[in-house]
């Protein structure tokens, strides 16, 4: 057989690994978090409503995200229905993306270095912690990976080969990027290109100056096929909303309560690297023997890589608002920076061995462990028991709380004050839950729970361990 057939035959099986595992038991645990079922559910009411501009939440605007992530479920939700699979769809075909845009960086090198840079970038970044994980929730951090990822591979690839539709392609992801996840999708591209420029100690080409001139409208054409009908529709509140508050205010102050310490990242990017760490470590601690000025596809990659990896460490580290996922866009770069190394092991066979372990893992995980935690961050299956107990239909009290999973699971039964925020249990008044019907579910804090044990109308229907669920029925006088 020719080399090259062979190739391609183990790139096949590859893939099709990798995509059968990145695909498999997305719908094997409930929406978790304070994320997962408020986007679900976002995603649902524009789904129903057909508006695919406004995203609401409760009948309310929710200006907190820009919408691809939305559409990407509406779109699931309309081929497959309304399911825990469907809402992780399309964050997992971003991580399978992300995943493709890598190993296109990876063949540019086997061009000229052809000892299985494009292999090992593929086989380090599917099994990355950290893309795998988030890449199995239905979540804004995996999109905006994806979209930075094609977008610096296409700058990538122009450096290398010099090709004007590289650029293209570059300002093209760059305008998806603002619709993955608003103004970052600007800061992570331009500012890894311009970081790149720096550390290499060197000017752009006169084509990259002249393409701002091209491919920022191109970029800004992209995104305005949402901001424009959505700044049309509702003005100054989307502005104010959206930039002001959830864009400028979450960065510069602690409003959203994330503060974490300044060391918060680096710390993160090691446990998202697992189990690529070490090796992650010990290809950054030959950064002082490389060409940094080379002009090889090698010294190119590297030194772009690196700018990949610090940008991002350096910009969250500053914000007001710290959460895992926003140095995920990283990941690329962990796994460029480790195929460089695993190309020179002479024994390649641990490095499967590892990725093939983890994947192991993580099935045994999904399996056997995951969904005992799961339980306890959803109240999916404490719905379903109040349901069996006679309150199905019945309006619901949800909480005020990171625990948004009753929006989805109890969808059209949450009853929710002007603002747009849940009524809870403690600020519905009698007559006015008299106007709504007699029988409603409460959700509390669980460690509230005896507090209304015996109590007249109150049913206790079970807690998960941080969630209680109560039946209450009223009496009518």
């Amino acid at each position: 057989m020719h080399p090259s057939t062979l190739a391609k035959r183990v790139y096949l099986l590859l893939f099709a690994i990798i995509i059968a595992f990145y695909l498999y038991g997305l719908g094997k645990l409930p929406l978790l978090g304070p994320d997962e079922p408020r986007y679900a559910q976002v995603a649902r009411e524009m789904f129903l409503s057909g508006d695919l501009i406004t995203p609401i939440l409760g009948q309310h605007t929710w200006f907190e995200k820009p919408p691809l992530l939305y559409w990407m479920i509406v779109l699931a939700f309309k081929v497959f229905g309304v399911s825990e699979w469907a809402a992780r769809l399309g964050p997992a075909l971003c991580g399978l993306l992300t995943i493709a845009a890598v190993w296109c960086i990876g063949r540019e090198i086997d061009r000229e270095d052809p000892r299985g840079f494009a292999f090992w970038s593929v086989v380090v970044t599917a099994s990355c912690l950290g893309l795998i994980v988030f890449s199995r929730a239905a979540s804004f951090d995996v999109v905006i990976t994806m979209t930075t990822t094609w977008s610096l591979a296409f700058f990538l690839l122009h450096e290398l080969r010099n090709k004007r539709r590289f650029l293209a392609g570059f300002y093209v992801f760059v305008g998806l990027s603002l619709l993955a996840k608003g103004l970052v999708g600007i800061v992570i591209p331009f500012g890894v290109v311009g970081l790149y420029y720096l550390l290499k100690r060197a000017w752009p080409s006169r084509a990259v100056i002249v393409s701002l001139f091209w491919g920022v409208p191109l970029a800004l054409a992209v995104s305005a096929i949402w901001y424009g009908p959505v700044i049309v529709r509702h003005g100054w509140t989307f502005i104010d909303e959206f930039f002001i508050q959830h864009h400028f205010a979450r960065y510069v102050s602690n409003k959203y309560h994330h503060p974490q310490p300044i060391y918060f990242y680096p710390v993160i990017i090691v446990l998202l690297a697992l189990p690529w760490t070490p090796s992650l470590i010990m290809a950054l601690a030959k950064v002082r023997t490389w060409q940094w000025r080379g002009g090889d596809t090698l010294s190119i990659v590297r030194v772009f890589s690196l700018a990949w990896l610090l940008l991002p460490l350096v910009f969250f580290s500053f914000s007001g608002s710290k959460l895992p996922g926003y140095v995920l866009p990283v990941i690329p770069a962990v796994a460029l920076l480790v195929s460089d190394r695993l190309m020179r092991v002479f024994d390649s066979k641990w490095p499967l061995v590892v990725a093939g372990t983890t994947a192991a893992l993580v099935v045994i995980v999904l399996n056997f462990g995951a969904l005992r935690y799961a339980s306890r961050e959803s109240v999916r299956d404490l719905l379903s028991a109040a349901d069996a107990r006679g309150y199905a239909g019945a309006p619901v009290l949800a909480q005020r709380s990171d625990d948004r999973s009753a929006e989805f699971y109890a969808y059209g039964r949450v009853v929710y004050k002007p603002d747009g925020e849940p009524l809870t249990f403690d600020e519905i008044s009698v007559d006015e839950a008299r106007a709504r019907g007699d029988k409603f579910v409460v959700m509390i804090p669980a460690e509230y729970v005896e507090n209304f044990r015996g109590a007249p109308g109150i049913e206790i229907i079970g807690d998960n361990g941080h969630t209680a669920v109560l039946g209450w029925q009223l009496k009518h006088n």
